[in-house]
């Protein structure tokens, strides 16, 4: 897309404060971002949202290698992360704060939201679930680990079509985030 997908414009925040402040707003109390390297552009503009980095010694890994890397700074006491992707920039605090909620409600290992009957980030991981999340064997990432607990997952049905809105190529961020809409926020 000619620039890293977590410093594209979404209406005046880069993609990746958006979903930052939609984990901080929605009760999540600390926000770990794993990146290649803990400077840079990115890195910068984490801390600056409020977010703390996580260096990712594997990216070649893709999605579960940043997973594995900020699973390894949490502390003992926290009892569950929840794992959102960058390119889900759509995702509103309310969601996630509903999310929190039914995690702190239910013993299941996993919260996950629904959008019309579909599977959505961020997902929640019960600690529980760390030491398998941390598995070199998972051939779908993340993806492997709540399809073995398909029938723990507690779904949480909402309104929010960010949860499903994976912004992965240009015509998506197109569609999403008009030239217009852009052009308008910055201007502010």
């Amino acid at each position: 897309m000619g620039t890293p997908k977590a410093m594209l414009d979404a209406g005046g925040w880069t993609f990746l404060e958006r979903v930052i402040n939609s984990l901080r707003g929605g009760g999540c109390g600390r926000v770990l971002v794993s990146l290649p390297t803990s400077t840079g552009p990115v890195a910068a503009k984490a801390r600056a949202a409020g977010a703390s980095v996580v260096e990712n010694p594997y990216p070649e890994e893709g999605p579960i290698g940043s997973l594995r890397a900020a699973l390894a700074t949490v502390e003992l006491e926290v009892e569950g992360v929840a794992f959102c992707p960058v390119d889900h920039p759509l995702i509103q605090a309310e969601t996630v704060r509903s999310l929190v909620i039914k995690f702190g409600d239910t013993e299941g290992p996993l919260v996950v939201p629904t959008f019309k009957g579909k599977r959505g980030h961020p997902v929640l991981f019960r600690r529980s679930l760390f030491d398998e999340l941390i598995t070199p064997e998972l051939p779908e990432g993340a993806r492997t680990v709540v399809h073995n607990h398909l029938d723990d997952i507690a779904e949480v049905p909402v309104e929010d079509e960010g949860t499903v809105t994976d912004i992965n190529y240009l015509s998506d961020y197109r569609r999403h985030f008009p030239r217009e809409y852009r052009l308008r926020f910055q201007a502010r």
